[in-house]
């Protein structure tokens, strides 16, 4: 779990410094570790792959609840969802940029020899195993097709 390692010491160092904001986002993923680590088989530790899919649902539940408060005018709740998910970002690896994105999503279409968006499902699966944790599902998504439809 080399991913959340420090996860106690920064929850710590937030109660020392009566950040509420950041420790509520702590507390949330701790809740969701314990959760998924007790539920169904309770195989104890999380992998690091397993704590980054984790991660990204928490972050991604933060933005599209801030998008709901957003439309209904509650910016307020808006921005503490907002500043969570930032909070939430800063456990998950260093996110790609557009343009290495296209670079790893090239490789794979040219090592699978995919022509036609027949072909998406081969270099999803292979991109969403690369790109774990470094890029947004949909960024890549839309980048495959992109790609395969030209």
């Amino acid at each position: 779990m080399g991913v959340l390692s420090n996860l106690t010491e920064e929850m710590k160092s937030a109660m020392r410094a009566k950040d509420s904001l950041k420790l509520e986002s702590l507390r949330a993923i701790k809740t969701a570790v314990l959760l998924t680590q007790t539920a169904g088989s309770g195989r104890g530790e999380l992998s690091d792959d397993d704590a980054i899919k984790l991660l990204q649902r928490l972050v991604k539940q933060r933005k599209e609840s801030a998008a709901i408060f957003n439309q209904q005018n509650r910016a307020d709740l808006a921005e503490s969802e907002e500043a969570q998910a930032e909070v939430i970002m800063t456990f998950l690896p260093k996110q790609l940029s557009e343009e290495a994105i296209k670079i790893v999503i090239d490789e794979i279409i040219s090592k699978t020899a995919a022509v036609s968006m027949k072909d998406m499902g081969k270099v999803m699966g292979m991109a969403s195993v690369q790109l774990l944790g470094k890029a947004d599902g949909k960024m890549i998504a839309s980048l495959v097709k992109q790609k395969l439809s030209t």
